[in-house]
This record gives structure tokens, sequence and C-alpha cells, in this order.
């Protein structure tokens, strides 16, 4: 085998190289990016219609988890087999996770602002579970390194995941219990 192959893609017998691990990245971080984009343009109005942040402070903790996950994911993955079945996983909560983006409109952000005067939202997802977008996140943080057959990465990446999400979600509960 080539040394550049092992670096740069699988090098198949035939003698051709894969890059489907690098354009699977590729995509999953302009998502994230171009997801930061509309969260932080949504922060934005969110704040200028009299919204509050709460919980700030872990804020960039999970900022910092997500590009560790992402970079680490570039680092391990490439020149990986890919497991097409997971990535058809993936793609569902990809299509879940654009379900909760349209359902929340300009209410999506990262960040938890709380709008005193607005009603939570209760439609689409949110119809069948409380917190849809963590759902998709936690299973994601899972199934895209396991789609790579990086289940240790997987494995650990995710449990940090649920702490962190977990101590989130207590923090937007506290703060949403007297909007119910």
């Amino acid at each position: 085998m080539c040394p550049r192959a092992r670096i740069y893609g699988q090098l198949y017998d035939d003698g051709t190289l894969s890059m489907w691990p690098e354009i699977i990245l590729a995509l999953v971080t302009l998502q994230r990016l171009a997801e930061l984009v509309i969260a932080r343009r949504n922060t934005a109005a969110l704040m200028a219609w009299g919204g509050r942040e709460v919980g700030a402070s872990h804020y960039p903790v999970i900022v910092a988890f997500h590009a560790a996950w992402l970079l680490g994911l570039w680092f391990w993955a490439r020149g990986t087999d890919v497991n097409w079945i997971l990535i058809g996983v993936f793609a569902v909560l990809q299509a879940l996770r654009v379900w909760v983006l349209t359902t929340l409109g300009p209410r999506w952000t990262t960040r938890i602002i709380l709008m005193p005067e607005k009603p939570l939202v209760v439609g689409g997802p949110f119809r069948f579970i409380r917190h849809p977008n963590y759902l998709v996140v936690a299973l994601e943080i899972f199934v895209l390194p396991f789609a790579f057959g990086l289940m240790w990465f997987g494995l650990i990446a995710g449990t940090i995941n649920l702490s962190i999400l977990a101590y989130r979600i207590s923090i937007e509960e506290r703060a949403l219990s007297p909007q119910r």
C-alpha cells in the first residue's frame, strides 16, 4: 500500500482511492458551520426581541466538545471503510434535525434563550419528545464514529456528550419551569 493512500483515503485492491470518509466529513463540517451561522443570526434576533440567555457559562464547553469531536473524526476516520447502513442512519438523524429546525424556525439556536412572552413550541417532533434535538445530537455523536469503525471513539465521545447534555437539560428545565 502506498503510504499516501493510508493518509488520504482507503486504497482498494484495484489501486483506486476512496475519499468517502473525507467527503462525508466535509459535508458534516459544512452543515455544522451553516448551523452556527443560523444559530448566531437567530440568537441575535431573539435577544433583540427581548430574549434572555441562561446557562451561558457552559456554552464554551459545548462548542469545544463538538469541535473536538469533529476534529477527532477528521483525524481518525480518514482512510477507514464506511458502513453505509450507519451512514443511512446518520442521514435519517439529519432529516430529524431538519424537522426540529424547521419546527422552531427563528427560535432555533445553539444557546438557551428564554422568551417569557412566547409559549413553548409543542408542534412537530416536540409533540412526541421534550428535547428532540438533544436526542438527535446524542445519537449522531455515537453513530458517525461507528460508521467509520471507530467504536471506541463513538463510545468515549458519546458518553462525554451525554454528561454535557444532562447538565444542559437540567439548566434548561429549571429555566423553563416558570413558563409551563
